[in-house]
């Protein structure tokens, strides 16, 4: 079986098209030409140079692949050029969608993201129904994410055989931008975290959900999404086992929601001035006012989906950044 991967040179899809090479699958990676390629070092893929943006180079890259794994997103939050963000998930998702129809593409998974799912207001655990409406997003990235998804629910309803997928916060090897999430296990772990915010996340290992997406294939109905996630953890636990990971002391300061709002908005204005980059975004505070936590029950109990500790997927980063001496 042969499919294409797009965003394949990225966190997730890397650890998406390992999985597919692991189970006997022929791929295909959708790769920009200015794309680091290094997530696909020895890995026996074929290369499609193309671009989300580029119908002819989709139609191309799709050419005798009856599976297609959409995992490539543009994941930032605080960007000064937001239409970038909905270039990319939006418009690009049409994009690879309306390709693959034309190109008779028997099967999709698309990935979306937790950040299109809604959380309940008594702090439980969200789940795929949990009810959300665009106006809940906060951000660019999520209103982004939850666009496109409605892309591909719309592209559902009419018979095309796509099945959503929703990792959570996936952590692990691989994370070469990093993403903001991998920012945060890098910053704690370099001791570059002093404090921390009433706030909490769902940890998963990366390689988890990327057998979450083979799964997906195999045994998901279309039109459905489905939670791919690991262990609830708030950021205060997060910070304590990446500390003990490291041999470091955890943070014990515990600052409010509105006092990091304030430096967020200092630190954007100083980006813009100074053209450099800001670790902290009003974006990012905003997000955090919420508990991200999540359930897995349907993805366990309709695809047969598993997950390991937290712990691990939060070694295997520590491991893996180390390895590219980031933590020096």
């Amino acid at each position: 079986m042969r499919a294409l991967v797009t965003g394949a040179t990225g966190f997730v899809g890397a650890a998406v098209a390992r999985a597919l090479v692991s189970a006997g699958w022929q791929v295909r990676a959708l790769v920009r030409a200015s794309s680091d390629r290094s997530n696909l070092k020895g890995l026996p893929v074929e290369i499609a140079v193309g671009d989300l943006t580029d119908g002819a180079t989709l139609a191309r890259a799709l050419a005798d692949c009856p599976a297609l794994f959409h995992v490539a997103a543009d994941y930032r939050l605080g960007t000064r050029d937001p239409s970038q963000l909905y270039r990319c998930n939006v418009e690009g998702t049409r994009n690879i969608l309306a390709a693959a129809r034309q190109g008779g593409v028997e099967r999709i998974v698309y990935t979306s993201s937790v950040a299109t799912i809604g959380l309940p207001q008594d702090r439980s655990p969200g789940v795929e129904s949990t009810p959300v409406a665009l106006s809940d997003m906060i951000g660019h990235y999520k209103r982004s994410k939850y666009l496109a998804e409605e892309v591909v629910r719309d592209s559902a309803r009419t018979d095309v055989p796509v099945v959503i997928v929703n990792p959570s916060t996936p952590v692990g090897p691989g994370d070469i931008k990093p993403t903001p999430t991998g920012q945060l296990v890098l910053d704690a772990a370099t001791g570059r975290t002093p404090a921390y915010v009433d706030t909490g996340l769902n940890i998963v290992h990366v390689d988890d959900v990327a057998a979450g997406h083979l799964l997906a294939y195999q045994h998901g109905r279309p039109g459905e999404r489905y939670i791919l996630g690991g262990q609830d953890m708030t950021l205060r636990e997060i910070l304590v086992q990446i500390s003990r990971i490291v041999g470091r002391r955890p943070p014990r300061i515990r600052l409010p929601h509105a006092a990091v709002l304030g430096i967020a908005h200092v630190a954007e204005a100083f980006s813009k001035v100074s053209g450099r980059a800001t670790r902290i975004t009003v974006e990012a505070v905003r997000m955090s006012e919420k508990r991200m936590f999540f359930s897995s029950a349907k993805a366990i109990n309709e695809l047969g989906y598993r997950s390991r500790p937290s712990l691990e997927a939060l070694e295997d980063a520590v491991r893996w950044f180390r390895a590219r001496g980031l933590l020096r």
